[in-house]
């Protein structure tokens, strides 16, 4: 009867403020990928539609539900609350480590949880590795395989759907070890609702464009797939259109943190004598929170391939110019259309303000502007315009978890990863690194194991493992930190890096494909190297 008198509340509540609600992003059209035999709704099947296979149990296939046909609809669990009902907002590495990490555990008779892992894109993407896509060092399938892949043999269910927003009620006169009452609701783009007695905040965060004028129009970000891809297209094209030319292709690229360096050294060994690369960061040194060795080592990379440092200044606007060029020997020709239309040129200028004093200000030209500075929780534009989530967030939009990663004020609700504020012993918060997540993960699925047990739960302490980098397709910087003052760099450094990530990809199917791919790589690598030598010998 409780369950019951929750779930009319809920729909209830969903109808009223759905069409006050924020976005989560872009509009888009509403679509997830489910199984249909999960799904219950008030006024039947209508409105659902499912096309697919199920030779594995699961559909692999897309639902529509329209505006005129789109109702409030409840996901089913397979056992309703036989079994307790986890449910992971957010697929990156605290989302889908944390379901892994459930699945992994051993579970008394009857207390496994059931798992939904909901995330507004189809594939996981390993973002310590994205820079090799650009190298050609790995494949997209290496580096971002499909969720559906990596979840084939586990019970957890995924949908890809966004999230509209969250309606907690595990504050309200309840406690972490009561399970006869839903901890909430999640409300769903595509109108589904899913009922949860636990909930994992792990929703990441995107680039924030947003603070500088031309900044979201004209610069690109590189923290996603779909980034990699956009930024490689791009450099694609700057690479044909200017084949057999004088000019340089410009490469202006804002922030020199970890991504920023990263992205510096790899697309300056792509381009070549062909590029001009040129690092802004308003700090006067680069990466000024790594450790000194991981700093030489970039330095002298840079250094070796001409990447122009501009240190000491913050960009205070983008703007675009088009040039058109003009060729007077031309009038009437058939040819003039396309001539004119190689000559003209889009450049995006950057006007760059000191940051302190001795420094003038400059202005840099460039055929693409990548912005590495600066990220925004999605976890506040979950907030609905009438009435806001009951979560603490901080100023930037994570939410304030205990030592525990609960959330405060809620013992159904944890938090990882971006989505979360952790701070140390020192109370410091704690970086936005894949390291953080990774071991956030395995505390909140032991930690969850050990709720829904009646066991006490641990404290978070996070271990810095030591910091990586990469510099191109054979360099790369380890500082282990278990070793003061050691630094691998170059080959050895490039390959104890990729091990290091290989021991760290999702599962041990795609741990074993994945390493079987670089291995053979090297192998083909080395023997064309080879080759290549007892020719030159030869001649």
């Amino acid at each position: 009867m409780a369950h019951a008198v929750s779930s009319l509340a809920s729909l209830t509540l969903f109808s009223r403020q759905r069409l006050q609600r924020r976005k989560f992003a872009q509009p888009h059209s509403r679509k997830y990928w489910t199984n249909s035999r999960y799904f219950s709704s008030p006024g039947g099947s209508k409105g659902l539609r499912a096309v697919g296979s199920s030779e594995t149990g699961r559909y692999d296939a897309v639902s529509e539900i329209t505006e005129r046909e789109s109702q409030p609809s409840s996901y089913a669990w397979p056992d309703n609350e036989k079994r307790p009902r986890v449910c992971i907002l957010g697929g990156g590495f605290g989302g889908l480590y944390t379901a892994l990490r459930l699945e992994s555990l051993d579970w008394p008779d009857g207390n496994k949880p059931q798992v939904v892992l909901v995330d507004q894109c189809e594939r996981f993407v390993f973002k310590p590795l994205l820079y090799e896509l650009l190298s050609g060092e790995v494949d997209e399938w290496e580096v971002a395989p499909r969720f559906s892949d990596l979840l084939s043999n586990t019970d957890v269910q995924f949908f890809k759907d966004r999230v509209q927003s969250l309606h907690p009620s595990d504050h309200f006169q309840m406690d972490g070890a009561a399970m006869s009452h839903a901890a909430g609701t999640v409300h769903l783009e595509s109108g589904l609702l899913i009922e949860y007695d636990w909930l994992v905040l792990a929703l990441g965060a995107e680039a924030k464009l947003d603070v500088v004028p031309g900044a979201m129009e004209y610069a690109l970000p590189f923290s996603t797939l779909e980034d990699a891809h956009r930024v490689d297209k791009k450099l694609r094209a700057l690479e044909r259109k200017y084949f057999g030319m004088d000019s340089p292709i410009r490469v202006a690229i804002v922030g020199c943190g970890y991504s920023g360096v990263e992205l510096a050294a790899t697309i300056a060994e792509r381009l070549q004598g062909r590029g001009i690369v040129q690092a802004i960061n308003v700090e006067r040194t680069i990466l000024p929170n790594a450790p000194p060795g991981n700093r030489e080592s970039a330095l002298k990379v840079l250094s070796s391939r001409n990447v122009q440092l501009l240190l000491g200044y913050f960009v205070r606007c983008v703007r675009r110019e088009i040039r058109v060029g003009t060729s007077p020997e031309f009038t009437n020709d058939e040819a003039v259309h396309d001539i004119l239309e190689a000559h003209n040129c889009e450049r995006f200028i950057l006007e760059l303000q000191p940051a302190e004093r001795g420094l003038e200000s400059q202005l840099v030209e460039a055929d693409l502007v990548l912005w590495t500075v600066g990220s925004k929780p999605l976890l506040s534009q979950l907030e609905p315009s009438d009435e806001p989530i009951d979560l603490p967030l901080n100023g930037r939009g994570q939410a304030e978890t205990d030592e525990t990663l609960r959330v405060k004020g809620h013992p159904r609700i944890f938090a990882v990863g971006d989505a979360s504020a952790v701070r140390d012993r020192s109370g410091k918060l704690l970086p936005d690194t894949a390291q953080v997540a990774f071991q956030q993960a395995d505390f909140a699925g032991w930690n969850l194991w050990a709720a829904i047990n009646g066991r006490p739960l641990l404290p978070f302490r996070f271990q810095n493992l030591g910091e990586m980098m990469t510099l191109g397709r054979y360099d790369a910087a380890i500082s282990p930190s278990f070793i003061e003052g050691l630094t691998l760099e170059g080959p050895v450094g490039h390959t104890a890096r990729k091990l290091a990530y290989l021991i760290r990809l999702p599962t041990d199917e795609h741990r074993l494909k994945v390493g079987i791919s670089w291995l053979t790589k090297t192998a083909v690598e080395s023997t064309a190297l080879l080759q290549n030598t007892i020719t030159k010998m030869l001649s």
